[in-house]
């Protein structure tokens, strides 16, 4: 069995790596709007880029001709949702998912950004 054979092995973090069209308009996004610092980038012109904000982690990689697909790509924990809700509203992004508190004790939307790319959001009820 596989489990048995991984249980020396200590497992760091995984981050969501999204694919966006225009790295530029995607970090204006993710920086600008909410608030995560590029900490890594290569390329030239860049095509990768690492984005953190307090203890998320998220990878953004240039793919021109990116095509959203129709399910959630990344789960995003927030200490407020309806705040990140409303910012969502502000910034006229499609909210695929109204808010709502989940019976898995969750309050969760899902949104897309500004590249389609559904993100689910959720704060422990």
């Amino acid at each position: 069995m596989t489990g048995d054979r991984t249980a020396g092995i200590r497992f760091g973090r995984i981050a969501a790596m999204l694919p966006v069209k225009e790295i530029d308009r995607a970090c204006a996004f993710y920086e600008g709007v909410l608030g995560f610092r590029r900490t890594f980038q290569n390329g030239s012109p860049v095509g990768f880029v690492i984005l953190k904000r307090d203890g998320a982690e998220l990878h953004l990689t240039l793919q021109r001709e990116h095509k959203a697909p129709p399910f959630n790509v990344a789960h995003m924990m927030v200490g407020d949702a309806d705040a990140f809700h409303a910012i969502c509203q502000e910034q006229g992004l499609r909210i695929v998912k109204r808010i709502q508190d989940k019976d898995y004790g969750l309050r969760a939307f899902v949104f897309e950004d500004p590249d389609g790319n559904r993100i689910d959001v959720g704060q422990p009820l």
